[in-house]
């Protein structure tokens, strides 16, 4: 009996050692792993991880969907409860995850923030920023837009979730831009809530209800991805100035068909490749800076097999 209750203590004492390992851990959690640019960020992540030679392990998770706010809380509160080294973080909403990125700060727990920012009143409980600078971005779509369309006409806008930090920037840039640079008139946002297939039934509905619609912007991959198909099945390709944004394969053959005039990439390898290597700098005390911008390259037909397009699409 005596050997019995010893092997049960043993085997009870290897449980609870394990949680004091997960302190070699770097948790990323990203808003959704179901679109291949957070799998991108999960590339990066992974080729910095093997940089560091075993001294870290990574987990990678997200939500079914972008919109799954909840879900995402319970993450980061997940990974501060098994004491983790340090959390790489993509909030899906600037406040609701402001919370959960305090408690981590509290546990002294250093955070990395990627792609959207916390509202700015959380900028002392995480320690760097990597993003692309959405609001020029967004500038950037909208200058090409403008470039194709002209100076008059209605335009659409295509986005994602409301309040994301990342959409406030690039939709808000793509609209202020528009209206200071020319006299387009913008219809929307419509909000897909990152569901592909939301976006192409509101893109039908869009070019149904405006058949003098001279452009339409998608603001993210799956809505950008969406649209594109809606474009098509209505039989517009190359009738309508088309800008999306992110650089998957599909948004690169609608690029290559001319379904598309444009792509906003978004260099998503390097968020998870430099989101970790700023954390382990954090890590081993050295100073990094509270802002990274990550980039973007405007791709068209003429510049998609050239190394500044490649270097970014995925």
């Amino acid at each position: 009996m005596k050997k019995i209750v010893f092997a049960a203590l043993a085997t009870a004492a290897a449980f609870w050692v394990a949680p004091a390992n997960a302190a070699d851990e770097i948790a990323v959690i990203v808003k959704t792993v179901n679109s291949n640019y957070w799998q991108n960020v999960q590339k990066g992540a992974d080729a910095a991880i093997k940089k560091t030679n075993g001294k870290y392990t990574m987990t990678f998770q997200g939500p079914a969907s972008e919109s799954a706010i909840a879900d995402e809380v319970n993450m980061v509160e997940n990974a501060v409860n098994r004491k983790v080294a340090g959390i790489v973080l993509a909030p899906s909403d600037p406040d609701a995850l402001v919370p959960a990125v305090k408690k981590a700060w509290e546990a002294h727990i250093p955070v990395v923030i990627i792609d959207s920012m916390l509202n700015k009143d959380a900028d002392k409980y995480y320690q760097a920023f990597l993003s692309t600078d959405n609001k020029k971005a967004g500038e950037l779509a909208a200058q090409a837009m403008i470039d194709k369309v002209g100076q008059e006409g209605k335009v659409a806008v295509m986005s994602y979730v409301a309040g994301a930090g990342s959409e406030i920037g690039r939709v808000g840039g793509f609209v202020d831009y528009l209206k200071a640079h020319s006299k387009l008139q913008v219809v929307g946002p419509f909000y897909s809530q990152s569901q592909m297939a939301t976006a192409l039934n509101q893109t039908t509905d869009v070019l149904a209800a405006n058949p003098d619609l001279k452009g339409i912007f998608g603001a993210n991959e799956p809505t950008a991805i969406g649209m594109g198909r809606a474009i098509v099945q209505a039989g517009k390709a190359g009738k309508i100035v088309a800008i999306g944004f992110d650089g998957n394969t599909d948004l690169q053959n609608f690029v290559k068909d001319g379904t598309l005039n444009a792509i906003v990439v978004q260099s998503s390898y390097q968020m998870g490749e430099k989101g970790i290597e700023t954390l382990e700098k954090v890590l081993k005390k050295e100073k990094v800076e509270k802002f990274i911008d990550t980039g973007v390259v405007l791709v068209t037909k003429e510049n998609i097999d050239k190394p500044e397009a490649k270097n970014v699409l995925y």
